[in-house]
Protein backbone atom coordinates (compact mmCIF):
# COMPACT_ATOMS: atom_id res chain seq x y z
CA UNK A 1 0.00 0.00 0.00
CA UNK A 2 1.56 3.20 -0.90
CA UNK A 3 0.75 6.63 -0.65
CA UNK A 4 -2.36 7.82 -1.59
CA UNK A 5 -4.32 10.69 -2.43
CA UNK A 6 -7.40 10.11 -3.18
CA UNK A 7 -10.45 11.81 -5.48
CA UNK A 8 -14.25 10.74 -4.54
CA UNK A 9 -14.54 6.90 -4.18
CA UNK A 10 -12.14 4.03 -3.55
CA UNK A 11 -8.17 5.31 -3.43
CA UNK A 12 -5.35 4.64 -4.89
CA UNK A 13 -1.94 4.54 -3.70
CA UNK A 14 0.20 7.79 -4.17
CA UNK A 15 1.12 10.51 -5.87
CA UNK A 16 3.83 10.49 -7.95
CA UNK A 17 3.35 13.51 -9.91
CA UNK A 18 4.38 16.23 -7.39
CA UNK A 19 7.52 18.19 -8.24
CA UNK A 20 10.50 17.78 -5.46
CA UNK A 21 10.94 21.54 -4.94
CA UNK A 22 13.28 23.36 -1.84
CA UNK A 23 14.49 19.97 -0.45
CA UNK A 24 16.56 19.44 2.12
CA UNK A 25 17.47 15.60 3.41
CA UNK A 26 18.09 14.79 7.11
CA UNK A 27 20.02 11.96 8.07
CA UNK A 28 19.99 10.17 11.31
CA UNK A 29 20.60 7.39 13.08
CA UNK A 30 18.21 5.50 15.58
CA UNK A 31 18.13 2.21 17.21
CA UNK A 32 16.60 -1.02 16.81
CA UNK A 33 13.85 -0.40 19.66
CA UNK A 34 9.68 -0.44 19.28
CA UNK A 35 8.13 2.68 18.20
CA UNK A 36 11.51 4.12 17.56
CA UNK A 37 10.22 5.13 14.05
CA UNK A 38 6.68 6.98 15.58
CA UNK A 39 8.94 8.74 17.41
CA UNK A 40 11.08 10.33 15.02
CA UNK A 41 7.95 10.60 12.84
CA UNK A 42 6.32 12.79 16.20
CA UNK A 43 9.35 14.98 16.29
CA UNK A 44 9.02 16.19 12.90
CA UNK A 45 5.55 17.03 12.54
CA UNK A 46 6.00 18.73 15.74
CA UNK A 47 8.41 20.85 13.91
CA UNK A 48 5.62 21.21 11.57
CA UNK A 49 7.22 20.52 8.19
CA UNK A 50 6.19 18.52 5.35
CA UNK A 51 7.64 15.04 4.78
CA UNK A 52 8.31 13.74 0.97
CA UNK A 53 10.44 11.10 1.43
CA UNK A 54 11.58 8.79 3.47
CA UNK A 55 14.00 5.47 3.25
CA UNK A 56 16.54 3.39 5.41
CA UNK A 57 18.80 1.05 5.44
CA UNK A 58 20.96 -1.37 8.11
CA UNK A 59 22.85 0.99 9.76
CA UNK A 60 26.52 1.50 9.75
CA UNK A 61 27.03 3.26 12.78
CA UNK A 62 24.70 2.31 14.94
CA UNK A 63 23.92 -1.58 16.09
CA UNK A 64 21.30 -3.11 16.10
CA UNK A 65 20.19 -0.02 14.26
CA UNK A 66 18.40 1.54 11.23
CA UNK A 67 19.80 5.10 8.88
CA UNK A 68 17.12 7.08 7.77
CA UNK A 69 17.24 9.58 5.17
CA UNK A 70 14.32 12.13 5.27
CA UNK A 71 13.03 14.13 2.79
CA UNK A 72 11.51 17.49 3.72
CA UNK A 73 9.96 20.72 2.55
CA UNK A 74 12.05 23.28 4.08
CA UNK A 75 11.77 26.83 2.87
CA UNK A 76 14.11 28.48 4.89
CA UNK A 77 17.71 27.26 7.23
CA UNK A 78 15.69 28.60 10.64
CA UNK A 79 13.44 25.57 9.56
CA UNK A 80 15.67 23.50 9.18
CA UNK A 81 17.63 24.11 12.40
CA UNK A 82 14.46 23.42 14.08
CA UNK A 83 13.46 20.05 12.49
CA UNK A 84 16.75 19.15 13.18
CA UNK A 85 16.72 19.88 17.42
CA UNK A 86 13.63 18.52 17.55
CA UNK A 87 14.99 15.04 16.22
CA UNK A 88 17.51 15.21 18.11
CA UNK A 89 15.65 15.24 21.51
CA UNK A 90 14.32 11.60 20.65
CA UNK A 91 16.57 9.45 22.90
CA UNK A 92 16.93 6.37 20.52
CA UNK A 93 18.39 9.12 17.26
CA UNK A 94 21.95 9.77 17.14
CA UNK A 95 24.19 11.69 14.76
CA UNK A 96 21.74 14.06 13.17
CA UNK A 97 22.52 15.89 10.03
CA UNK A 98 22.15 17.51 6.70
CA UNK A 99 23.18 15.79 3.62
CA UNK A 100 21.74 18.21 1.07
CA UNK A 101 19.88 21.25 1.03
CA UNK A 102 18.84 24.64 -1.38
CA UNK A 103 22.06 25.17 -2.17
CA UNK A 104 23.41 21.51 -2.66
CA UNK A 105 23.35 18.24 -3.63
CA UNK A 106 23.83 15.52 -1.72
CA UNK A 107 27.01 14.13 -1.81
CA UNK A 108 25.54 10.54 -1.87
CA UNK A 109 23.68 11.85 -4.92
CA UNK A 110 24.87 9.20 -7.35
CA UNK A 111 24.92 6.09 -5.00
CA UNK A 112 22.99 3.25 -5.17
CA UNK A 113 20.01 3.53 -3.35
CA UNK A 114 19.84 0.52 -1.00
CA UNK A 115 17.42 -2.16 -2.26
CA UNK A 116 16.15 -5.57 -0.81
CA UNK A 117 18.21 -8.65 -1.77
CA UNK A 118 15.43 -11.19 -0.06
CA UNK A 119 12.17 -11.84 0.65
CA UNK A 120 12.83 -11.54 4.05
CA UNK A 121 14.33 -7.75 3.73
CA UNK A 122 10.76 -6.43 3.23
CA UNK A 123 10.37 -7.21 7.02
CA UNK A 124 12.13 -3.80 7.06
CA UNK A 125 9.35 -1.90 6.04
CA UNK A 126 6.89 -3.42 8.54
CA UNK A 127 7.26 0.31 10.45
CA UNK A 128 8.53 2.13 7.73
CA UNK A 129 6.00 3.95 6.92
CA UNK A 130 4.61 7.55 5.95
CA UNK A 131 1.18 7.64 7.90
CA UNK A 132 -0.29 4.81 10.31
CA UNK A 133 -3.19 2.78 9.74
CA UNK A 134 -4.74 4.47 12.84
CA UNK A 135 -3.76 8.09 12.42
CA UNK A 136 -7.08 9.78 10.70
CA UNK A 137 -7.05 13.46 9.38
CA UNK A 138 -9.44 15.43 10.77
CA UNK A 139 -11.29 14.91 7.80
CA UNK A 140 -12.47 10.85 7.46
CA UNK A 141 -15.42 10.01 7.94
CA UNK A 142 -14.20 7.84 11.05
CA UNK A 143 -12.00 10.30 13.07
CA UNK A 144 -14.36 11.03 15.39
CA UNK A 145 -15.75 7.60 15.86
CA UNK A 146 -13.29 6.32 18.79
CA UNK A 147 -14.49 2.79 18.80
CA UNK A 148 -13.14 2.80 15.24
CA UNK A 149 -9.87 4.22 15.71
CA UNK A 150 -9.14 1.56 18.34
CA UNK A 151 -10.18 -1.22 15.83
CA UNK A 152 -8.29 0.22 13.34
CA UNK A 153 -5.04 0.27 16.22
CA UNK A 154 -5.99 -3.63 16.91
CA UNK A 155 -5.46 -4.25 13.30
CA UNK A 156 -2.41 -2.39 12.60
CA UNK A 157 -0.49 -4.08 15.28
CA UNK A 158 -1.18 -7.32 14.05
CA UNK A 159 0.16 -5.89 10.72
CA UNK A 160 3.69 -4.50 12.76
CA UNK A 161 4.12 -7.57 14.34
CA UNK A 162 4.45 -9.54 11.15
CA UNK A 163 7.42 -10.92 9.45
CA UNK A 164 7.90 -13.34 6.42
CA UNK A 165 7.14 -17.04 6.97
CA UNK A 166 4.31 -16.32 9.50
CA UNK A 167 1.07 -16.93 9.15
CA UNK A 168 -1.30 -14.05 7.89
CA UNK A 169 -3.18 -11.84 10.39
CA UNK A 170 -6.57 -13.24 10.40
CA UNK A 171 -8.83 -10.73 11.14
CA UNK A 172 -12.46 -11.70 13.09
CA UNK A 173 -14.32 -8.93 11.10
CA UNK A 174 -17.47 -7.46 12.76
CA UNK A 175 -21.31 -7.52 12.09
CA UNK A 176 -20.58 -3.65 10.96
CA UNK A 177 -17.15 -4.22 8.74
CA UNK A 178 -19.15 -6.97 6.86
CA UNK A 179 -22.24 -5.45 6.43
CA UNK A 180 -20.51 -2.74 5.23
CA UNK A 181 -18.11 -5.54 2.75
CA UNK A 182 -21.37 -6.16 1.66
CA UNK A 183 -22.64 -3.22 -0.09
CA UNK A 184 -19.84 -2.29 -1.41
CA UNK A 185 -18.98 -5.66 -2.64
CA UNK A 186 -22.74 -6.09 -3.95
CA UNK A 187 -22.69 -3.06 -6.20
CA UNK A 188 -19.51 -3.22 -7.58
CA UNK A 189 -20.21 -7.13 -8.48
CA UNK A 190 -23.00 -6.14 -10.41
CA UNK A 191 -20.64 -3.67 -12.77
CA UNK A 192 -17.81 -6.17 -13.00
CA UNK A 193 -19.70 -8.19 -16.45
CA UNK A 194 -20.29 -4.49 -18.18
CA UNK A 195 -16.95 -2.57 -17.19
CA UNK A 196 -13.93 -5.47 -16.02
CA UNK A 197 -11.59 -6.84 -18.55
CA UNK A 198 -12.23 -10.26 -19.44
CA UNK A 199 -8.80 -11.54 -17.29
CA UNK A 200 -10.51 -9.85 -14.22
CA UNK A 201 -13.97 -11.66 -15.48
CA UNK A 202 -11.83 -15.14 -15.28
CA UNK A 203 -10.75 -14.69 -11.83
CA UNK A 204 -12.88 -13.27 -9.93
CA UNK A 205 -15.20 -16.71 -9.86
CA UNK A 206 -12.22 -18.52 -8.83
CA UNK A 207 -11.71 -16.24 -5.58
CA UNK A 208 -15.53 -16.58 -4.82
CA UNK A 209 -14.79 -20.30 -5.14
CA UNK A 210 -11.90 -20.54 -3.31
CA UNK A 211 -11.18 -17.86 -1.01
CA UNK A 212 -14.29 -16.84 0.41
CA UNK A 213 -15.31 -14.02 -1.77
CA UNK A 214 -18.81 -12.94 -1.67
CA UNK A 215 -21.36 -11.05 -0.21
CA UNK A 216 -21.48 -12.56 3.31
CA UNK A 217 -18.20 -12.37 4.62
CA UNK A 218 -14.75 -10.17 3.95
CA UNK A 219 -12.05 -12.88 2.76
CA UNK A 220 -8.45 -13.55 4.65
CA UNK A 221 -5.70 -12.41 3.15
CA UNK A 222 -3.90 -15.43 4.03
CA UNK A 223 -6.34 -18.04 1.81
CA UNK A 224 -6.20 -15.42 -0.50
CA UNK A 225 -2.08 -15.40 -0.31
CA UNK A 226 -2.52 -18.98 -1.14
CA UNK A 227 -4.44 -19.04 -4.26
CA UNK A 228 -2.63 -16.33 -5.53
CA UNK A 229 0.93 -18.40 -5.17
CA UNK A 230 -0.48 -21.06 -6.35
CA UNK A 231 -1.45 -18.94 -9.35
CA UNK A 232 1.13 -16.91 -10.12
CA UNK A 233 3.85 -16.81 -7.24
CA UNK A 234 2.52 -13.71 -6.10
CA UNK A 235 1.63 -13.73 -2.11
CA UNK A 236 0.03 -10.69 0.39
CA UNK A 237 1.60 -9.71 3.48
CA UNK A 238 -0.03 -6.97 5.71
CA UNK A 239 0.53 -3.52 5.89
CA UNK A 240 0.43 -1.47 8.87
CA UNK A 241 -0.18 2.09 6.59
CA UNK A 242 1.20 4.26 3.27
CA UNK A 243 4.18 3.15 2.27
CA UNK A 244 6.93 4.93 0.37
CA UNK A 245 5.80 4.33 -3.34
CA UNK A 246 10.14 2.75 -3.44
CA UNK A 247 9.25 0.52 -0.80
CA UNK A 248 5.93 -0.58 -2.06
CA UNK A 249 7.21 -1.05 -5.89
CA UNK A 250 10.28 -2.98 -4.63
CA UNK A 251 7.92 -5.56 -2.79
CA UNK A 252 6.82 -6.29 -6.41
CA UNK A 253 9.92 -7.70 -7.27
CA UNK A 254 9.49 -10.52 -5.20
CA UNK A 255 5.90 -10.93 -6.36
CA UNK A 256 4.80 -9.43 -3.14
CA UNK A 257 1.55 -7.24 -2.36
CA UNK A 258 1.36 -5.24 0.63
CA UNK A 259 -2.57 -4.80 1.75
CA UNK A 260 -4.70 -3.11 4.15
CA UNK A 261 -6.72 -5.33 6.29
CA UNK A 262 -9.25 -2.73 7.90
CA UNK A 263 -11.94 -1.83 6.29
CA UNK A 264 -13.78 1.89 5.42
CA UNK A 265 -16.12 3.95 7.72
CA UNK A 266 -19.77 2.25 7.96
CA UNK A 267 -20.81 5.84 7.81
CA UNK A 268 -20.25 6.50 4.24
CA UNK A 269 -19.60 2.79 2.51
CA UNK A 270 -19.42 4.52 -0.81
CA UNK A 271 -16.11 6.86 0.28
CA UNK A 272 -12.24 6.56 1.04
CA UNK A 273 -9.78 8.81 1.66
CA UNK A 274 -7.38 6.03 1.42
CA UNK A 275 -6.73 2.26 0.72
CA UNK A 276 -8.83 -0.22 2.96
CA UNK A 277 -9.74 -4.22 2.26
CA UNK A 278 -12.38 -3.43 -0.47
CA UNK A 279 -9.65 -1.35 -2.30
CA UNK A 280 -6.83 -4.26 -2.18
CA UNK A 281 -9.45 -7.21 -2.30
CA UNK A 282 -11.71 -5.90 -4.76
CA UNK A 283 -9.52 -3.77 -7.11
CA UNK A 284 -5.83 -5.48 -6.63
CA UNK A 285 -6.43 -8.98 -5.85
CA UNK A 286 -8.15 -10.29 -8.62
CA UNK A 287 -5.65 -9.72 -11.49
CA UNK A 288 -2.57 -10.90 -8.99
CA UNK A 289 -3.70 -13.94 -10.50
CA UNK A 290 -3.15 -13.28 -13.67
CA UNK A 291 0.11 -14.78 -15.19
CA UNK A 292 0.54 -11.67 -17.91
CA UNK A 293 -0.70 -9.46 -15.35
CA UNK A 294 1.79 -10.66 -12.72
CA UNK A 295 4.71 -9.99 -15.05
CA UNK A 296 3.86 -6.66 -15.74
CA UNK A 297 3.78 -5.72 -11.93
CA UNK A 298 6.96 -7.42 -11.23
CA UNK A 299 8.81 -5.92 -13.98
CA UNK A 300 7.74 -2.19 -12.55
CA UNK A 301 8.88 -3.72 -9.30
CA UNK A 302 12.71 -4.78 -10.84
CA UNK A 303 12.92 -1.45 -12.38
CA UNK A 304 12.86 0.05 -8.94
CA UNK A 305 15.46 -1.76 -7.45
CA UNK A 306 18.21 0.45 -6.84
CA UNK A 307 16.63 2.94 -9.11
CA UNK A 308 17.30 6.89 -8.35
CA UNK A 309 14.90 9.20 -7.20
CA UNK A 310 13.63 10.47 -10.48
CA UNK A 311 13.03 6.99 -11.91
CA UNK A 312 11.30 5.66 -8.85
CA UNK A 313 8.69 8.96 -9.25
CA UNK A 314 8.99 7.75 -13.28
CA UNK A 315 7.96 4.28 -12.57
CA UNK A 316 5.34 5.25 -9.64
CA UNK A 317 3.41 7.16 -12.38
CA UNK A 318 3.91 4.39 -14.82
CA UNK A 319 2.01 2.19 -11.76
CA UNK A 320 -0.70 4.90 -11.28
CA UNK A 321 -1.77 4.70 -15.14
CA UNK A 322 -1.43 0.66 -15.43
CA UNK A 323 -2.52 -1.33 -12.33
CA UNK A 324 -4.09 1.80 -10.50
CA UNK A 325 -6.01 3.54 -13.70
CA UNK A 326 -5.31 1.20 -16.85
CA UNK A 327 -7.46 0.18 -19.31
CA UNK A 328 -7.35 -2.05 -22.18
CA UNK A 329 -8.60 -3.22 -25.49
CA UNK A 330 -10.65 -5.89 -26.33
CA UNK A 331 -11.64 -6.13 -29.48
CA UNK A 332 -13.20 -2.63 -30.53
CA UNK A 333 -14.19 -2.12 -27.09
CA UNK A 334 -11.96 -0.80 -24.13
CA UNK A 335 -11.99 -2.28 -20.29
CA UNK A 336 -11.00 -1.55 -17.08
CA UNK A 337 -7.90 -3.64 -15.47
CA UNK A 338 -6.92 -0.97 -12.76
CA UNK A 339 -7.56 -1.15 -9.17
CA UNK A 340 -8.55 2.30 -8.83
CA UNK A 341 -11.18 2.14 -11.03
CA UNK A 342 -12.79 -1.31 -10.16
CA UNK A 343 -13.28 -0.56 -6.70
CA UNK A 344 -14.92 2.75 -7.37
CA UNK A 345 -18.28 3.24 -8.85
CA UNK A 346 -18.37 6.16 -10.06
CA UNK A 347 -15.07 6.38 -11.93
CA UNK A 348 -15.14 2.63 -13.45
CA UNK A 349 -18.43 3.78 -15.29
CA UNK A 350 -16.79 7.37 -16.25
CA UNK A 351 -13.63 5.97 -17.50
CA UNK A 352 -15.40 4.25 -20.33
CA UNK A 353 -17.15 7.02 -21.61
CA UNK A 354 -16.59 9.57 -24.45
CA UNK A 355 -15.74 12.70 -21.78
CA UNK A 356 -12.26 11.45 -20.85
CA UNK A 357 -9.28 11.18 -23.68
CA UNK A 358 -8.07 7.79 -24.14
CA UNK A 359 -4.13 6.96 -25.46
CA UNK A 360 -2.42 4.23 -26.34
CA UNK A 361 -0.04 2.83 -23.40
CA UNK A 362 3.44 4.45 -23.96
CA UNK A 363 5.11 4.43 -20.69
CA UNK A 364 7.95 7.30 -22.04
CA UNK A 365 4.78 9.24 -21.94
CA UNK A 366 2.64 8.12 -19.52
CA UNK A 367 5.78 7.93 -17.07
CA UNK A 368 5.73 11.91 -17.31
CA UNK A 369 2.42 12.58 -17.89
CA UNK A 370 0.71 14.84 -14.83
CA UNK A 371 -2.67 13.99 -13.20
CA UNK A 372 -5.25 15.49 -10.72
CA UNK A 373 -5.55 13.75 -7.57
CA UNK A 374 -8.97 15.31 -6.29
CA UNK A 375 -11.17 14.49 -9.44
CA UNK A 376 -11.69 11.80 -11.91
CA UNK A 377 -8.68 11.29 -14.01
CA UNK A 378 -8.70 13.27 -17.67
CA UNK A 379 -6.48 10.74 -19.42
CA UNK A 380 -6.51 7.15 -19.46
CA UNK A 381 -3.73 5.12 -20.91
CA UNK A 382 -4.92 1.98 -22.95
CA UNK A 383 -2.97 -1.14 -23.51
CA UNK A 384 -3.40 -3.40 -26.54
CA UNK A 385 -2.51 -6.42 -24.08
CA UNK A 386 -0.80 -7.20 -21.05
CA UNK A 387 2.15 -8.87 -22.63
CA UNK A 388 2.36 -5.46 -24.60
CA UNK A 389 2.22 -3.49 -22.14
CA UNK A 390 5.04 -5.45 -20.30
CA UNK A 391 7.15 -5.25 -23.59
CA UNK A 392 6.94 -1.37 -23.60
CA UNK A 393 8.11 -1.44 -20.24
CA UNK A 394 11.16 -3.43 -20.52
CA UNK A 395 11.97 -1.27 -23.70
CA UNK A 396 11.56 1.78 -21.28
CA UNK A 397 13.56 0.28 -18.63
CA UNK A 398 16.40 0.06 -20.59
CA UNK A 399 16.75 3.81 -20.71
CA UNK A 400 16.61 3.85 -16.96
CA UNK A 401 20.83 4.86 -15.79
CA UNK A 402 20.83 2.01 -13.27
CA UNK A 403 24.62 0.61 -13.81
CA UNK A 404 23.45 -2.66 -13.32
CA UNK A 405 20.42 -5.65 -13.98
CA UNK A 406 18.84 -7.61 -11.55
CA UNK A 407 16.70 -11.12 -11.40
CA UNK A 408 14.35 -12.66 -9.20
CA UNK A 409 15.78 -16.13 -8.46
CA UNK A 410 12.28 -18.07 -7.37
CA UNK A 411 13.41 -20.70 -5.81
CA UNK A 412 15.37 -18.73 -3.52
CA UNK A 413 12.67 -15.77 -3.05
CA UNK A 414 15.68 -13.45 -3.80
CA UNK A 415 17.31 -10.66 -6.14
CA UNK A 416 20.52 -11.71 -8.04
CA UNK A 417 22.62 -8.14 -9.27
CA UNK A 418 23.71 -9.03 -12.59
CA UNK A 419 27.11 -7.13 -11.60
CA UNK A 420 29.80 -9.28 -12.94
CA UNK A 421 31.20 -11.57 -15.53
CA UNK A 422 30.83 -15.18 -13.31
CA UNK A 423 26.91 -13.98 -12.62
CA UNK A 424 26.46 -13.17 -16.43
CA UNK A 425 27.80 -16.48 -17.07
CA UNK A 426 25.70 -18.41 -14.52
CA UNK A 427 22.61 -16.60 -15.94
CA UNK A 428 23.36 -17.72 -19.42
CA UNK A 429 24.06 -21.28 -18.45
CA UNK A 430 20.72 -21.18 -17.11
CA UNK A 431 18.84 -19.72 -20.17
CA UNK A 432 20.53 -22.28 -22.28
CA UNK A 433 19.06 -25.15 -20.24
CA UNK A 434 16.06 -23.38 -20.36
CA UNK A 435 16.26 -23.46 -24.42
CA UNK A 436 17.36 -27.05 -24.54
CA UNK A 437 14.29 -27.97 -22.61
CA UNK A 438 12.33 -25.65 -24.78
CA UNK A 439 13.59 -27.27 -27.74
CA UNK A 440 12.71 -30.36 -26.73
CA UNK A 441 9.29 -29.79 -25.60
CA UNK A 442 8.69 -28.31 -29.13
CA UNK A 443 10.07 -31.62 -30.67
CA UNK A 444 7.76 -33.52 -28.81
CA UNK A 445 4.54 -31.44 -30.09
Amino acid sequence: MMRINNNSEPGTHYDASSIREQRTTIFFSIYDKVGALDECLRALKKAGVSMTRIESRPSKSVEPGYDFFVEIDARTKEVVIGVIEEVKRVKVVRDVRVISSLEEEAPVANAVPWFPRKVSDLDTFSEKVLEMGEELSSDHPGAKDPVYRRRRLEIVQMAKTYRTGQPLPRIEYTEQERDTWRQVYTRLREMYPKYACREFLHVFPLLEQNCGYGPDDIPQIEDISKFLKDCTGFTLRPVMGLLTPRDFLNSLAFRVFHSTQYIRHHSDPYYTPEPDCCHELLGHVPLFADPNFAELAQEIGLASLGASDDDIEKLATIFWFTAEFGLCREGADVRAYGAGLLSSFGELEYALTEKPEHRSFDPSHASTQKYPITEYQPIYFVADSFRDATSKLREFNSTMRRPFQVRYNPYTQSVEVLDSKDKVQHFARSIRNEMQLLASALEQI
